[in-house]
């Protein structure tokens, strides 16, 4: 038993994106600035999976992605990223609307506006008006 000194292992890569996540990821990146498409939508484009599938892509691997473009179908932000969702809504021109209050309940009180925020994917879509 002598002395082997062995060379240190390649530095890993990331493991690569399961084919669905990339195509889901494909897509969040083509969500023009101001508009939003639902989780459903998503999956709907790409004729598979379903909301569920598409937010736990998201979850996962939205962070490289426009995740606030991604969104839930009755407007309301992302729980636990509201603040910065909200901050890039207001940047881009995303089309928002006054939520109701319940009494006394913190945070944000802002809903995006899905009938003039929604994107359906044409290409070339006009922003909002």
């Amino acid at each position: 038993m002598g002395d082997v000194s062995q060379d240190p292992p390649p530095p890993s890569e990331p493991p690569a994106l399961p084919p669905y996540a990339e195509r889901v990821l494909d897509v969040a990146e083509l969500i023009p600035p101001g508009r939003v498409m639902t989780y459903g939508d998503i999956a709907e484009w790409l004729e598979q999976g379903g909301p569920r599938q598409v937010g736990r892509v998201m979850a996962l691997y939205g962070s490289a992605v426009p995740w606030w473009r991604v969104v839930r179908s009755d407007g309301a932000l992302l729980p636990g990223h509201e603040r910065r969702a909200l901050e890039r809504y207001r940047a881009e021109g995303t089309p928002l609307r006054e939520a109701r209050r319940t009494a006394g309940a913190p945070g944000v009180a802002a809903r995006l506006d899905m009938r003039r925020a929604r994107w359906d994917g044409a290409t070339g879509d006009a922003p909002h008006s």
